[in-house]
């Protein structure tokens, strides 16, 4: 009988090297990968650094419900559907004008966070008009990378970093 005579570990090498693509290292995939914004040039800790994935809910928790409550008992008068609807619309503005004009929503805010390009400077209008958009739609925001970076923030050429 002829089987495969190799070893376990040739076997992970080789569908590393495949799964990491052409020309990658023999090594474990991101073995080198360090920390969260190590690529990016940014700060393991403290100011600049990559802002968690708790501190990023929590802050988009605060800022959707804000949003809500504003489309509940100003703009909807009571109806839920229409509310939901609308707080949609209050959240797309309110990002677009806070993070667009300071860096950061009222949410953000709270948890220490700010929207910067990848250079450091602040994101222009249609960069958090169209990052607000792929966060309205959900799915780019749920697809993250090494750096935990979303594909709206990815698409856009920004990062959310603490303050």
């Amino acid at each position: 009988m002829g089987g495969y005579c190799g070893s376990v570990d040739d076997t992970r090498k080789a569908l590393g090297g495949w799964i990491n693509g052409p020309g990658a290292p023999d090594t474990e995939p991101d073995a080198d990968f360090g920390y969260h914004g190590k690529r990016l040039g940014l700060p393991e800790q403290g100011s600049g650094s990559i802002a968690s994935s708790g501190r990023r809910v929590v802050a988009l928790i605060i800022d959707w419900w804000l949003c809500a409550l504003v489309s509940y008992g100003l703009i909807a008068r009571g109806d839920l559907q229409v509310a939901n609807l609308w707080a949609m619309v209050v959240f797309f503005l309110l990002s677009v004008l806070t993070v667009g004009t300071v860096g950061c929503t009222p949410g953000k805010r709270l948890m220490g966070l700010r929207i910067v390009r990848l250079d450091g400077t602040r994101a222009t209008l249609g960069q958090v008009a169209l990052r607000t958009f792929l966060l309205l739609i959900a799915v780019p925001a749920l697809v993250w990378d090494r750096d935990t970076r979303g594909l709206h923030d990815k698409a856009v050429g920004t990062v959310e970093v603490r303050m």
